[in-house]
């Protein structure tokens, strides 16, 4: 039809060959121990196959066939000929881990250069030379495709002649051993695979408890942390109302504006509380952190220029932008937005050096946006040392205030992180 594009010849050349060369695996490695048993084995072909070549020898003999005379090959026609496709046949095996294909066909070459007569050596280099190809070649296309063409090589009629007999006795042996190798070979195959499976439920296990525990130390921290900010505004809750008390005869204007703050500071309170009520846990330890007894609050927003700043002073490229109107928000919120901040930046320090960083807060009506993105770079020397519980400590403690979080690398190369807080209207505020 005329609607559908031909595709270019060398578009499907360059097609095909991505299929030849698809490697199902790296490149195989065998170790020193393997090296020296396939030097062994070649070491004992070359001297099957070199005794095999000078018994056959030079010259050619003569049969009669149907009443004719007929000059047959016996060997080759030079020493030469006889002993230099068998030495290509027998040395490479000592590179059949290493290079299998190549020593595959190498044994091809050798085949079709050999005389007749050593059709029946050749044919033994040809079995641990496909065997060989088969299970070592990280290209199984190759591999499987060059059976049928050895199969062609070994199968010419001049050479039918000269391939071994199997006698009757021994067929048994070849199709029972076989048979039961590759029964013991699944078998263990089955066993292995148990076992893998078995381990990779153990892993998951313990990493679910892994994260679990993670969760239960993110929880005590954040109670940690909450407890200061709601101890900072009782505090400030008993300093104002004793001072409203004093003050009460004497200047009733100031002792309003005492009890104002008081009714502020126990909103701020109860909100802390009524967010933080069902995530705290009952056994975190009191001696852990190092904020838990002083009345000063954690960093909110106000904080983050400062973080920003001291980021930026030990080198790396960061801009902070703030959009909308800035508003009051709970102390929590403030503190998990700075934390946000906090971990996104550390793990671009460590993730992504050399990145330009930018860091945008967003103060809308309904909710606070937090983003931090990065144009990418290359990871340091501590970047192994994470374990992955940060960003999900972060969702904890957003989940906290109904917040959520979003992470993932960008199109461009770099990686974002947006937080989202949803915070009351000002219409929620004041009923």
């Amino acid at each position: 039809m005329n609607n559908v594009a031909a595709v270019p010849a060398g578009d499907r050349l360059r097609a095909g060959w991505a299929v030849l060369t698809r490697r199902s695996g790296p490149p195989p490695r065998p170790s020193g121990r393997d090296l020296i048993l396939d030097a062994l084995l070649a070491a004992a072909a070359v001297a099957v196959g070199v005794n095999d070549a000078l018994s056959v020898g030079t010259g050619t003999t003569y049969v009669l066939v149907d009443g004719v005379l007929r000059v047959r090959p016996e060997g080759a026609s030079t020493w030469f000929g006889a002993l230099g496709p068998m030495l290509v046949a027998t040395v490479p095996l000592a590179l059949r881990r290493r290079f299998p294909l190549t020593v595959l066909w190498a044994v091809v070459a050798a085949s079709l250069m050999a005389p007749d007569s050593l059709a029946r050596s050749i044919f033994y280099m040809f079995v641990i030379a496909t065997y060989s190809a088969v299970v070592h070649s990280p290209y199984p296309v190759p591999a499987l495709a060059s059976v049928p063409a050895v199969l062609l090589v070994i199968s010419l009629p001049a050479r039918n002649p000269e391939l071994p007999d199997v006698p009757t006795e021994y067929v048994p042996f070849l199709i029972v051993v076989p048979l039961a190798a590759v029964a013991y070979g699944m078998r263990i195959w089955r066993l292995r695979a148990g076992e893998r499976q078995a381990r990779m439920a153990e892993l998951e296990l313990r990493r679910a408890e892994e994260l679990r525990r993670a969760a239960e130390q993110e929880r005590a921290r954040i109670a940690r942390e909450l407890h200061d900010v709601v101890t900072h505004n009782v505090s400030m809750m008993v300093i104002q109302a004793g001072a409203a008390r004093r003050v009460l005869d004497a200047a009733p204007d100031q002792a309003r504006e005492a009890l104002l703050v008081v009714e502020a500071g126990g909103r701020a309170a109860m909100t802390e509380l009524r967010h933080a009520m069902g995530l705290l846990t009952m056994n975190a330890d009191d001696d852990a952190g190092d904020g838990s007894g002083r009345l000063v609050p954690q960093p909110g927003l106000d904080q983050v220029e400062a973080l920003v700043r001291g980021v930026r002073e030990s080198g790396v490229d960061v801009d902070l932008t703030v959009t909308g109107a800035p508003r009051e928000v709970p102390p929590g919120a403030g503190l998990a937005a700075y934390r946000v901040v906090q971990e996104a930046l550390t793990n671009t320090v460590k993730h992504a050096a050399g990145a330009d960083v930018s860091v945008t807060v967003t103060h809308a009506a309904a909710d606070l946006r937090v983003e931090i993105a990065d144009t990418g770079g290359t990871p340091t020397s501590s970047a192994a040392s994470g374990d992955g519980h940060g960003l999900l400590g972060l969702r904890e403690r957003l989940a906290v205030y109904g917040g959520t979080l979003r992470n993932g690398p960008t199109p461009d190369g770099g990686y974002r992180v947006l937080a989202r807080i949803p915070l009351p209207t000002p219409e929620t505020e004041t009923t």
